[in-house]
């Protein structure tokens, strides 16, 4: 029989919230019924015993089979059929799934009697979060539109001081996405290890949400994406000119599911997002600042530095100027009520986890309150968004190390999401922690470091003079004074004060770095050094500017500078001064030039305004929208040299549909 025949394609998808997607495949979701016709010489018998089945070895027992014949009520447990209506020429049917039912493809067939069964075709079945009794339910119905049904989307990047933001095209719905998504979760270890019991687990949330945070990375298994965080990207693209997903998994896909060169953090998070709404999870992305990886696992990271103030690589944990991972909504049945909603998943392959690079779910409420012991993967996560900082001063002639200060309220801030239907800011950094600094978030703290059976010190291995922190006779920090914006120059200020009652006299030894977003030094930009006495209780400014020749040639793709202060204060303990620069991309207008009409062309105003006064060669821009265009559009342009006209780079024509 053919599917669009016992099939009423538009009806189920409307009734299913599967509209968006680009198939002529049957695509619902479980815990609702769907509608299968049967017209003319096609009308069923009374007695018909109707299969649905998934997977290579269909059984009962795994919940991969299902037999079930016409009854006078729907089924409120398992799968079921009943009459919806009936006339000489065509029969209605209604087929359920259970709120639980094995998510995935199906091949549907119906046996009359002692014939052999007939095949009626296949169809998909998603996860529903807009039934109360699925895993994934989630009550608010613009929630469910913002997380599960939204193709574009907003990341936020940047650092702590200056938060910036692009836009993404999920994608979910387009061309082939779904049938890639599938193919993911087949290609997975877990799989390939026994394929019967991966897929008798792939009603769970949980599960499937553990198993793809592994597949979007290729590090264990030939996954999605290849993470690359050298800052040379030679046979591959750079991760920051990717502005979608699906030519991301395209890609994968066509090239005989090798991993895709190459991502970072944000990458993996979206193309999770991406794999997880296409099933049905309401999933977002989650952009934390000042964002901790915690290697050795005991909630803190050692910074460490030299003596002319840079920061050197030594050791495995690092903090970065930012971190996106995902959350996806569902219940945690293994761990009770309290644990359930928002769960941490991510991608990036930062730490193993079981013996390859996946992460979560971690209970965004377990990690609040320091139940670091629960699954999964909690205590890197609370040390992401919690943990202490420590700074040392190196010595590598001796191997001493010498702490500066420690910091307990760097980590963790600002702590970011996309707002429910509007392009804007949400801070959720209170649904992780307690407010920074409080009595309670300390308790917290020291409630996870118990459970993890920590001592309540810095470092228990570490001689005790080595971490006797002392107060500081001087402050200092770094204002910006003007613009931070690729093509111009760095202006800041460095502020030092005296916080003592007697004359200080201090040698400052500076630096600048310009780093990955890692805040992985790559090359040095400028060095300094100073000497001043500061009068008791006296405050005092220093100028400081970095000229755009001097980092132009330095920066990274990343456009971060990292600028320190080592500060030598005679008689007394050293002060470090630092911070991280996050600079500007000249802006790009974009302007509708006349009114826009579905199924009409429009034509947009693309404009460019080069910031340096020399030319800027190879333009390319890049224009990617759900619907809006076939693929992704690549337009080539010189802007003429002049930082005070604006130039039109081209028009671009895209189909409004």
């Amino acid at each position: 029989m053919a599917q669009g025949n016992n099939f009423p394609l538009l009806k189920n998808a409307r009734e299913h919230h599967t509209s968006k997607f680009s198939s002529e495949e049957l695509i619902v979701r479980r815990g609702q019924a769907f509608t299968i016709t049967f017209n003319g010489a096609e009308r069923p018998e009374q007695n018909l015993i109707f299969i649905a089945e998934t997977g290579p070895k269909p059984s009962k027992a795994t919940k991969t089979l299902a037999t079930f014949d016409i009854s006078s009520t729907a089924s409120k447990e398992g799968w079921g059929a009943v009459v919806q209506s009936s006339s000489a020429s065509s029969v209605s049917i209604s087929i359920s799934s259970p709120h639980n039912a094995v998510i995935g493809r199906y091949r549907l067939s119906v046996q009359s009697g002692s014939s052999s069964p007939q095949s009626l075709g296949t169809f998909v079945l998603l996860f529903n979060p807009w039934a109360s009794g699925d895993d994934v339910f989630m009550p608010n119905a613009a929630e469910c539109e913002e997380y599960v049904l939204e193709e574009f989307g907003i990341i936020f990047a940047g650092n702590k001081n200056h938060i910036s933001s692009f836009g993404w095209n999920f994608g979910q719905f387009q061309g082939d996405i779904l049938n890639i998504c599938l193919a993911i979760m087949d290609r997975s270890l877990y799989y390939r290890q026994d394929p019967i019991t991966d897929v008798s687990h792939r009603h769970n949330p949980r599960y499937l949400g553990r198993v793809l945070s592994a597949m979007v990375n290729a590090n264990d298994d030939q996954g999605v994406v290849l993470g690359n965080w050298s800052g040379k990207y030679e046979g591959g693209k750079n991760p920051t000119s990717w502005t979608g997903s699906g030519e991301i998994l395209q890609s994968w896909k066509k090239s005989g599911f090798k991993p895709v060169k190459y991502g970072q953090c944000w990458v993996f998070a979206a193309v999770l997002t991406t794999v997880l709404r296409c099933l049905g999870i309401p999933t977002r992305t989650i952009t934390n600042f000042s964002s901790a990886h915690d290697a050795d696992g005991n909630l803190r990271v050692d910074e460490f530095y030299d003596a002319e103030g840079n920061h050197l690589e030594r050791g495995a944990d690092s903090v970065w100027n930012f971190h996106v991972w995902n959350e996806s909504w569902f219940t945690r049945n293994d761990l009770g009520p309290s644990y359930s909603g928002w769960q941490v998943l991510d991608a990036t392959p930062q730490e193993e986890s079981g013996g390859i690079y996946q992460c979560g779910p971690a209970s965004r409420h377990a990690i609040k309150e320091g139940e670091v012991e629960l699954d999964y993967d909690g205590p890197f996560v609370f040390a992401e968004v919690n943990a202490d900082c420590m700074y040392w001063n190196y010595d590598s002639a001796t191997g001493k190390k010498t702490l500066i200060f420690s910091k307990a309220t760097e980590i963790g801030a600002s702590i970011s999401t996309k707002a429910v239907g509007r392009d804007a800011r949400v801070d959720v950094t209170r649904d992780y922690k307690y407010e920074e600094g409080s009595a309670k978030e300390r308790e917290i703290f020291k409630k996870a470091r118990k459970k993890l059976g920590l001592e309540d010190k810095f470092d228990p291995t570490a001689p005790k003079q080595e971490e006797v922190e002392q107060k500081p006779d001087i402050s200092g920090k770094f204002k910006v004074a003007g613009s931070l914006e690729v093509g111009k120059d760095l202006n800041l200020l460095l502020v030092l004060e005296n916080l003592q009652s007697d004359a200080k006299t201090v040698n400052v030894n500076m630096t600048a770095w310009s780093t990955l977003y890692t805040r992985r030094r790559v090359n040095q930009i400028w060095k300094d050094s100073l000497s001043v006495t500061l009068a008791p209780k006296e405050e005092k400014q220093f100028p400081i500017k970095i000229k755009y020749p001097e980092y132009q040639q330095q920066l990274t793709t990343d456009k971060t500078i990292q600028v320190t202060a080592l500060c030598h204060v005679k008689d007394g303990i050293q002060v470090l001064v630092k911070r991280n620069i996050t600079l500007d991309n000249p802006a790009i207008d974009i302007q509708v030039l006349g009114e826009a009409k579905v199924n009409k062309e429009v034509v947009v105003e693309v404009a460019f305004t080069n910031p340096i006064n020399e030319e800027v060669k190879d333009c390319v821009l890049q224009v990617e929208g759900s619907d809006l265009l076939q693929g992704i559009l690549e337009l080539r342009w010189v802007p003429e040299p002049s930082p005070a006209i604006r130039h039109t780079g081209m028009w671009a024509w895209m189909s409004w549909n």
